[in-house]
């Protein structure tokens, strides 16, 4: 059977973050029903089409899942098990933010297959929480992670962000120590990133430009203190056992989230729900942005409901492969790109590869092209260099 993963979406949350732009909001009630149903029917839908697949880790993600009433999840999560094969070890992910479920919530979940939560705090610096509009408290945080342990959950990532205006050194090293204090299996530390269309963008947009001109800015990090918050959050999560295995990402042993690592190494995999988006047989696949919009075609049978699907070409395919795995610490290997494109990796990329182990950036080790720590501290301009 083929692997392939699944990613679910749900699109609900209490109250929009400020620096969000997913596809997520505040729905009522009623919305929030027609919405599982309508969702259930989707993957009803593709699993019969998916019959030589294995799902080999499931996600869901939102939004906040966990704000979806637990009777409708129940129905969602019993429904993966009904209608796919998954596999009897799959990695499955919920992601949860504070104060949105209770001991009960969990103890159900686990019981009907999820393995992984995913516990959204940021921050542990009230400030910080509500310069970025969070709901909650670093309390309410605490309750949450008690629930999820005492449900059973040995598996579980918490989110932090660095780059938050405001934010120092000193208060970052009181987020992180506050943390492992608890041992979490997995932290995800991820910079922050202002994207247009959000509040934040309104807000902080001149300090954008600034920072992009290289200009000093007067309440976001500047560059140069970004770098500084990066370095040092690694640093501390490193000191205090957690392996980094890719760019924003660090984990004790064997705690890795599989389901990100497939991404970055473009194993298929199929995403259900509103603006859900799918990798199979090299074509690329997205679901409707509008909730209403995506409701009514499940509801009409207008199945496939994807309203986009662009085919991935072979250039697009070798490209991904590079730029996608040279995020992990392992990087990419050359044995697996001849065995994926039947080509070899120097014939393709020579000049690329061998301009960026002249910079330094770049080395080879055991058969696998890696982002050296000077490389990994300019990705973007590195993993760049692969664009078609």
């Amino acid at each position: 059977m083929r692997s392939t993963e699944l990613y679910i979406h749900i699109p609900f949350c209490m109250k929009k973050c400020a620096y969000c732009d997913f596809l997520s909001g505040p729905y009522d009630a009623e919305i929030r029903k027609h919405y599982t149903k309508a969702l259930i029917k989707e993957m009803k839908y593709h699993s019969l089409r998916m019959s030589d697949c294995e799902i080999v880790t499931v996600y869901i993600g939102g939004g906040t899942p966990t704000w979806l009433e637990a009777k409708h999840m129940e129905k969602i999560i019993k429904s993966v098990f009904r209608f796919f094969h998954v596999a009897p070890d799959a990695e499955f992910t919920m992601e949860v933010n504070p104060a949105t479920a209770s001991q009960k919530d969990f103890e159900l979940y686990h019981s009907l297959g999820v393995n992984r939560l995913s516990i959204g705090l940021q921050s542990v610096n009230q400030e910080e929480l509500e310069i970025l509009g969070r709901v909650h408290d670093f309390g309410q945080f605490l309750n949450t992670y008690d629930y999820a342990k005492k449900a059973g959950f040995d598996n579980i990532n918490v989110d932090i962000m660095t780059g938050i205006p405001g934010q120092t050194p000193g208060s970052l090293h009181n987020t992180i120590e506050q943390l492992v204090r608890l041992r979490p299996e997995h932290i995800s530390c991820y910079a922050l990133i202002i994207e247009e269309g959000t509040p934040f963008y309104d807000k902080y947009k001149f300090d954008v430009e600034r920072r992009n001109a290289g200009m000093p800015t007067e309440e976001l990090p500047n560059e140069d203190e970004e770098y500084e918050l990066y370095k040092y959050a690694q640093k501390e999560l490193i000191s205090h056992g957690y392996g980094q295995y890719e760019i924003s990402n660090y984990a004790r042993m064997g705690k890795s989230c599989r389901h990100n690592i497939g991404y970055w190494k473009r194993v298929p995999y199929l995403g259900v729900g509103l603006g859900a988006a799918s990798l199979l047989d090299e074509i690329r696949y997205t679901n409707p942005s509008n909730i209403y919009e995506y409701i009514d075609n499940v509801n009409a049978d207008k199945f496939p409901v994807y309203v986009d699907a662009n085919p991935v070409s072979r250039p697009e395919a070798m490209a991904e492969f590079m730029y996608l795995g040279l995020r992990m610490n392992e990087g990419v290997s050359r044995k697996e790109f001849e065995d994926c494109f039947g080509a070899n990796i120097e014939a393709m990329y020579g000049p690329v590869l061998e301009n960026l182990m002249g910079q330094g950036l770049l080395e080879l080790f055991e058969g696998r092209y890696c982002l050296t720590e000077r490389g990994m501290d300019v990705g973007n301009y590195a993993m760049a260099q692969f664009l078609p």
